[in-house]
C-alpha cells in the first residue's frame, strides 16, 4: 500500500509491482475466526446500570445507535436535533483532535433515536447549546483510552466479565456497536435499508445506490421507534435526603420497547 501510493501528476503508480501471494508465503486470514467481541442485552443492561455519570450517557448512546466510539465522541451538541431523536455523524475524536473525515464516505450520516434514549439525552445536554456532546468540564475532548481504562473496563469487573453465560468479556468499545448490528439485523422487522444507513455501511449493488431512505426521516424515525434499543435501562428517581433533592440509580429496571 505504502509503495503504491507513489504517483506522479497523472496519478500512476511510480513504482508499480505485481506481487505473488503465493511465492511469498503470504498468509491467509480466515476473517471468520478473527475475534469479534460483542455484548449481549443482558451485558449492555448490566454495563449501563452500574455506570455513572457521562460514561452511563455514552455507553447508552453506542449500543442504542450503534456509535464508534470515536464517532460518539466527536458529536456537537449542533448536530443532534431540537427533539434530540436524531443525531448527525460529521466528525470523530482522535487522540485530542477533530477528524472530519470518518472511517468510510457512509460514515457520514444519521442515526435516529428510541424516545426513551432521546429522553435521557436531553436531560444530559442540560440548557447546553453548543460544544462537544461528551467532554471534560473544561469543555475537553475526551480520549478512548480513558474511556475504557476508567469506564468501560470497571464496568465490566463489577458485572463480571468472566461470565461466559452473558456474554460478557473483557472488550473495547466496539461490541456495542456489533450489539446494535445483530439486534437490528437479526431480532426486529427494521428494513434492511434502515439498518444500513444508520449503521454507515456501504450499499452491495444498485438498489442499496437507489435507496432514498435518508431523505424519509419520519419514515426512519418510525422504524427507530418500533425497533426499540434491545436492552433496559436504569431509572433515576428522584430521593430527598439532607442535603435536598438529588437522582439516584436504583437497580429497579426500566423496560425499553424491545421489538
Amino acid at each position: 500500500m505504502v509503495v503504491a501510493s507513489a504517483v506522479n501528476e497523472q496519478g500512476e503508480q511510480l513504482y508499480p509491482r505485481k506481487w505473488n501471494h503465493q511465492f511469498i508465503d503470504m498468509p491467509i486470514v480466515d476473517k471468520s475466526q478473527q475475534k469479534k467481541p460483542g455484548f449481549t442485552s443482558e451485558a449492555v443492561s448490566g454495563i449501563v446500570r452500574v455506570s455513572k455519570g457521562y460514561y452511563r450517557m455514552l455507553f447508552i448512546l453506542c449500543a442504542a445507535a450503534g456509535l464508534r466510539i470515536g464517532e460518539a465522541l466527536g458529536i456537537r451538541i449542533e448536530d443532534i436535533s431540537p427533539d434530540c431523536l436524531t443525531i448527525k455523524i460529521q466528525q470523530k475524536a482522535w487522540r485530542g483532535q477533530i477528524h472530519e473525515r470518518l472511517k468510510t464516505e457512509n460514515g457520514k450520516r444519521e442515526v435516529d433515536l428510541h424516545k426513551t434514549v432521546a429522553a435521557k439525552l436531553r436531560d444530559y445536554i442540560g440548557d447546553r447549546t453548543c460544544g462537544l456532546l461528551f467532554c471534560s468540564r473544561t469543555g475537553k475532548q475526551l480520549w478512548q483510552t480513558n474511556i475504557l481504562r476508567r469506564g468501560l473496563h470497571p464496568a465490566l469487573k463489577k458485572i463480571g466479565w468472566k461470565d461466559e453465560q452473558l456474554g460478557i468479556e473483557k472488550s473495547g468499545s466496539h461490541a456495542f456497536r456489533r450489539f446494535r448490528n445483530t439486534y437490528l439485523r437479526n431480532y426486529t422487522a427494521t428494513p434492511e435499508g434502515v439498518y444500513k444507513f444508520w449503521m454507515g455501511h456501504a450499499g452491495e449493488d444498485m438498489s442499496d445506490l437507489y435507496d432514498m431512505i435518508r431523505r424519509d426521516v419520519t419514515f426512519r424515525r418510525e422504524q427507530a421507534e418500533k425497533a426499540g434499543i434491545g436492552f433496559m435501562l436504569p431509572s433515576e428517581l428522584t430521593v430527598i435526603g439532607r442535603n435536598g433533592r438529588k437522582n439516584e440509580s436504583e437497580p429497579v429496571l426500566e423496560t425499553a420497547a424491545t421489538a
